[in-house]
């Protein structure tokens, strides 16, 4: 199947540019629009939100999805990169016409995927390396770091329950049976009963 995706981020912008741009395309390709997808959304959406997501997940090995440019599937360089290495593993092709790309499964294709799984496995590792860059600064400078030691949670697990958990107890109903009911272990019912008490 051969699809023709377009997207546009607001109702103001028209789809009709990006479409003209890849009828004129497939009919110099002499290739044929099987199926349009077409979308005003923001980029920033979540993938599964988004009709490309939904597209993404049902094409074959040997699709092709033709868009104007690589700026139409995502709104970043590590979102774009994720679905054209998504694409790849299966096999499916990604043609851009201004971009010029033609990401296959052919030699080039595979270099571009290795490229963009290690720049994602990268941008991980920074992102990883920041945050704890950013906790040992934070510590440097006297700054308590989680929940202060010593302190509990002040609302227990049960504290909504208090009621209907005496009320069952009041009635001859075993821990055990009152912590079946309530979902919980029969640990947490003797450690609610010890504190509360």
């Amino acid at each position: 199947m051969i699809y023709g995706y377009i997207r546009v981020s607001t109702d103001k912008q028209t789809t009709e540019n990006q479409k003209f741009e890849i009828e004129q395309f497939v009919e110099k390709k002499q290739v044929i629009i099987d199926k349009w997808i077409m979308e005003t959304i923001s980029s920033g959406q979540r993938l599964e939100k988004r009709k490309l997501g939904k597209l993404l997940r049902k094409i074959k090995k040997g699709d092709v999805i033709i868009t104007s440019e690589l700026s139409r599937l995502g709104r970043n360089l590590l979102q774009i990169m994720s679905i054209l290495h998504h694409c790849m593993n299966i096999e499916a092709q990604v043609w851009t016409i201004k971009d010029n790309y033609r990401l296959g499964c052919d030699i080039q294709s595979k270099v571009l995927a290795f490229a963009f799984g290690l720049s994602a496995e990268i941008e991980k590792q920074l992102i990883s390396q920041r945050t704890k860059e950013a906790l040992l600064r934070l510590k440097s400078e006297g700054r308590r770091l989680g929940r202060p030691m010593g302190s509990k949670n002040q609302t227990l697990k049960l504290s909504h329950h208090e009621h209907r958990l005496q009320n069952m107890l009041e009635n001859g109903t075993s821990k055990a049976k009152a912590a079946r009911t309530l979902g919980v272990d029969r640990a947490t019912i003797y450690r609610f009963i010890a504190k509360v008490a």
